[in-house]
């Protein structure tokens, strides 16, 4: 598995319907339709997706999720930039917990906040995360996995069963 197959498997579920083109999600995200053909494959290997390319296994990628991205995935803090709020200073995470004026960002020119630096999950987040709500949240929890306490990780598990059981309810 690769960054950018976690990042597909996240958009086909925030877009949250069975026969969404490869064409859709490559333009989404950015990158080309080859791209997300490989990628559907390799998670197809690794059973996070069905055997025709269209449903997330949303208990096997929740698995990943919760047990094994911090230790693939893992996350370096940086510097103070401009840029995109993730982690604790964002939605969904954000109303669980007080402000203690710490602000995390993804960095880009494209930002509003100013924080410390986390390198996203993969380059093209920053760029199209935004556009889309629930994709955008379900980012934020990921690095909320791969970074957060066991605190932080009990919150993002909870907001990630709310997205996975909706997707479930809604593909069938």
């Amino acid at each position: 598995m690769k960054a950018i197959d976690i990042v597909i498997l996240l958009k086909k579920i925030s877009l949250s319907q069975q026969d969404i083109s490869m064409r859709l999600i490559a333009d989404s995200l950015q990158i080309s339709v080859s791209s997300v053909s490989e990628s559907l494959e390799r998670s197809k290997t690794a059973h996070m997706i069905d055997l025709n390319k269209k449903n997330v296994n949303t208990l096997a990628l929740k698995e990943f999720l919760l047990h094994g991205i911090m230790y693939v995935f893992p996350v370096q803090i940086g510097r103070i930039k401009r840029g995109i709020p993730t982690y604790i200073s964002a939605p969904p995470i954000d109303k669980y917990l007080a402000s203690n004026n710490e602000v995390f960002v993804w960095p880009t020119s494209k930002g509003t906040a100013r924080g410390q630096s986390i390198k996203p999950l993969y380059d093209i987040i920053p760029n199209v995360a935004i556009e889309d709500e629930t994709f955008y949240k379900l980012l934020v929890i990921v690095d909320t996995l791969r970074i957060g306490g066991v605190r932080e990780r009990e919150i993002a598990n909870k907001e990630l069963d709310i997205i996975f059981s909706q997707y479930e309810k809604d593909k069938h």
